[in-house]
């Protein structure tokens, strides 16, 4: 009859793996952040298209600019929302908006989260395209400066 016989014990690299990757996590720094913004601040993020295919654009607006945010057109924005007091929806309101927007139906949404004049912001609204959004909230959302410049709108003429 055959006989069979079990290998010899040898040493798992599992438990050292493990302990060696414990030791180095404990061991590792720990990352700094930045402070969070004070005074009148919005995190704003737009995203294009749908659940299928999208893009995400976000950055930080601080009003006043400071060094911090990396909003192309923060002096703009911060003027047309002061004008707003700090509210989005009243930016294509202080004074209406008459813009020609094209029959182009790529969504897109935007998004606010903050806080103006000691307040908390929240905003996310869903436009036909990105001319309405431009349209209806100015440079708030330019986050590519692609957005037109428009005589009509608050701090437009501040040159940003």
């Amino acid at each position: 009859m055959p006989r069979f016989s079990l290998p010899a014990k040898t040493a798992h690299p599992f438990p050292l793996a493990l302990a060696t990757l414990t030791l180095a996590a404990t061991l590792a720094p720990v990352p700094t952040y930045a402070a969070a913004p004070t005074g009148n601040w919005l995190q704003l993020s737009t995203t294009t298209g749908d659940s299928h295919a999208s893009s995400t654009r976000g950055t930080l607006l601080q009003c006043p600019p400071t060094s911090q945010g990396h909003h192309p057109r923060a002096a703009e924005a911060c003027a047309q929302l002061t004008a707003a007091d700090g509210r989005i929806r009243r930016i294509g309101e202080v004074p209406p908006q008459d813009i020609p927007c094209d029959l182009d139906y790529t969504h897109v949404t935007a998004q606010a989260l903050g806080q103006w004049n000691g307040h908390p912001v929240r905003y996310r609204e869903t436009f036909a395209n990105q001319c309405e959004m431009y349209a209806r909230t100015g440079a708030v959302f330019a986050l590519d400066n692609q957005a037109p410049r428009t005589p009509g709108h608050q701090g437009a003429a501040l040159g940003a």
